[in-house]
């Protein structure tokens, strides 16, 4: 593997700590985003999902490619299945950030998504990382500094995972054949529900953080009078189905798997990312 790494995403939550991994191992890296600029001393190169035209020079001198779709999109299967097309035409390793229990139904689309990369013929990896733990500084963030988180989550669990160990995660599978052909569910070291998430987010931040579980339609409510499009707080009160359900309460060993390390707890994700959280 002598070309450079294309990182889709590459200015987000994901995408950021990708960059730099792949840099401090002195890989050479395509920072693909919107705005095309720098990131982390990679290159720049401008990349829209709604605008094929930018595909080819973002995939020139590229063998591997990691793919996700940042958040706001609804239209996965839309989106995301040219970019498996380009890839395959230029026969790019694909790191394929999917979801947590899409394997589930293979209606679901990114499931669909997946099963295309499957049958492409190219060397890939799928990771399917559970609900991230910096959600509480981007999403959440808002109900937190008024001492409460508001989300339809009822009892239900999640084994929360830090962005970091989904970034150490990639890199592995971005510069090792070793998980060539496999699928990865990207956990943290343990199920908490929101009510013991809020616990250990006031004891980091020192002021009281309250869960209250909340209906689907209240939810949207609140999210598109932060000006959310609708559609996407509909989707977005949707996977939380699952939460409720009790899917997102498993615990896997992948991240150890892929990075030799076991993965940051949420106690860990706070402490560090306390400054932000206070903010």
């Amino acid at each position: 593997m002598v070309g450079k790494i294309l990182v889709l995403g590459a200015t987000g939550n994901v995408g950021t700590p990708l960059v730099k991994a792949l840099r401090t191992q002195g890989q050479a890296v395509k920072a693909a985003s919107r705005s095309g600029k720098p990131v982390e001393g990679a290159e720049g190169v401008v990349f829209d999902y709604a605008d094929p035209s930018t595909f080819g020079p973002a995939f020139e001198g590229v063998d591997r490619a990691y793919v996700m779709l940042p958040s706001g999109y609804v239209n996965a299967k839309e989106l995301l299945l040219p970019v498996i097309e380009a890839a395959k035409a230029r026969q790019v390793k694909v790191v394929f950030q999917s979801v947590f229990g899409v394997d589930a139904d293979d209606s679901i689309p990114y499931r669909q998504v997946e099963i295309a990369l499957e049958k492409s013929g190219l060397p890939y990896v799928i990771l399917r990382p559970n609900w991230f733990s910096d959600n509480f500084q981007t999403y959440w963030k808002a109900g937190i500094d008024h001492g409460q988180i508001a989300v339809p989550a009822g009892e239900g669990k999640s084994s929360f995972i830090d962005v970091r160990d989904i970034a150490a995660s990639a890199a592995a599978a971005l510069t090792s054949d070793r998980f060539d052909g496999k699928a990865f569910n990207l956990t943290g070291p343990k199920a908490l529900s929101y009510g013991e998430a809020a616990k250990i987010l006031s004891d980091v931040i020192g002021k009281p953080v309250a869960y209250t579980a909340i209906s689907d339609e209240a939810f949207i409510g609140i999210l598109t009078g932060a000006g959310v499009p609708n559609d996407y707080a509909t989707f977005l009160a949707s996977i939380f189905y699952p939460v409720r359900e009790g899917w997102t309460a498993a615990v896997t060993g992948d991240v150890e798997t892929l990075t030799g390390k076991a993965p940051r707890s949420l106690e860990t994700y706070a402490k560090d990312n306390a400054q932000a959280l206070k903010a």
